[in-house]
């Protein structure tokens, strides 16, 4: 099987953590270049991980010829501008979520892609999970009739003022960091846009949402209650991560958190019957990095679609005006 020469542009947490074991996993994805802000950062990821190449630059490895395709784990603020010098120079990218702090800036990265004739996607890992995909399909096939109400709750730990999470500048706060989940959980489930949105937030010194929460209200009358905060205390293993779908035949709850790999499991009720439905959900960081491989090498089309990204973006857009953010 052919391998897809990786590069990385940045050492963030989420990518040491998560995502490079995820590659380390993946059957088409070969870990060839790493690029921190420091020679040292980069130098210390190659040694970890076992990446060919080290750059204490961006630029160095997009001028890297070898690399194919770029996963960009970088703050917020800075998705936009790398992402576009990295289509720029014909890589392929997975960019971490939320793509871009609007949907405009994310159509425009979308269409950098489109002019260089190369794949853009946004790194929702959840959304490859088979536990995502079993809920559904239960939802396709009518188990608990049409949705009548969904509710979605993502909640943790506060974290230090100097967390990029908790500065506007680098458009942090809750909505943007844990929000996007509730948002891409239910336009995922719904197949569709909200034609209402209400919204409103808490907020930190510092001026961003810790704790926020949106009503959207569905073509047919369908509606979905979103909770998302960093307001658990600091430091402590703290973490809510809440899903419950309620149908005109039964309802489908779950606390499995999102990204959550082993065992995972979903309980349906229908007719005052309960059924635990149980399955195995391999490790999803590996499973986007695979899906976007395919896309590369097969022809597949990205799981999370462009017009996926600009339905969640925009719903975003909406969502953060409300909040008056």
């Amino acid at each position: 099987m052919r391998k897809i020469k990786w590069g990385v542009l940045g050492t963030a947490g989420i990518a040491k953590s998560q995502t490079i074991p995820g590659m380390q996993e993946a059957e088409n994805c070969e870990l060839y270049a790493v690029a921190g802000r420091s020679i040292e950062k980069a130098e210390a990821f190659k040694a970890e991980f076992g990446f060919e190449k080290a750059y204490g630059s961006y630029e160095e490895l997009l001028a890297d010829p070898l690399v194919e395709a770029v996963y960009i784990p970088l703050p917020n603020e800075l998705h936009m501008e790398w992402t576009i010098h990295a289509l720029n120079a014909k890589k392929h990218v997975l960019c971490e979520k939320p793509l871009a702090p609007n949907a405009q800036q994310a159509q425009e990265m979308f269409d950098a892609a489109k002019e260089n004739d190369v794949l853009l996607m946004e790194a929702f890992a959840y959304l490859h999970s088979p536990y995502v995909a079993a809920v559904k399909q239960e939802i396709e096939q009518g188990t608990i009739g049409d949705i009548v109400y969904l509710e979605s709750a993502f909640i943790t730990s506060t974290y230090d003022t100097s967390n990029i999470r908790m500065r506007k500048e680098t458009f942090g706060g809750a909505m943007y960091d844990l929000g996007c989940y509730n948002t891409s959980f239910a336009l995922w489930m719904m197949g569709k846009e909200p034609q209402q949105v209400q919204a409103a937030a808490l907020y930190s010194p510092l001026g961003v949402d810790d704790y926020s929460s949106a009503l959207l209200t569905f073509e047919g009358g369908a509606r979905a209650a979103l909770e998302c905060g960093m307001v658990l205390p600091k430091g402590a293993d703290a973490r809510i991560d809440r899903v419950r779908i309620h149908g005109t035949k039964g309802y489908i709850t779950s606390a499995t958190q999102f990204n959550q790999p082993g065992e995972v499991s979903y309980t349906v009720c229908v007719n005052g019957e309960t059924q635990v439905k149980k399955l195995h959900a391999p490790q999803n960081y590996r499973l986007e990095v695979e899906q976007l491989g395919r896309c590369i090498l097969d022809g597949e089309t990205p799981h999370v679609s462009h017009e996926f990204t600009l339905m969640n973006a925009r719903t975003l857009d909406r969502i953060l005006e409300k909040m008056g953010y």
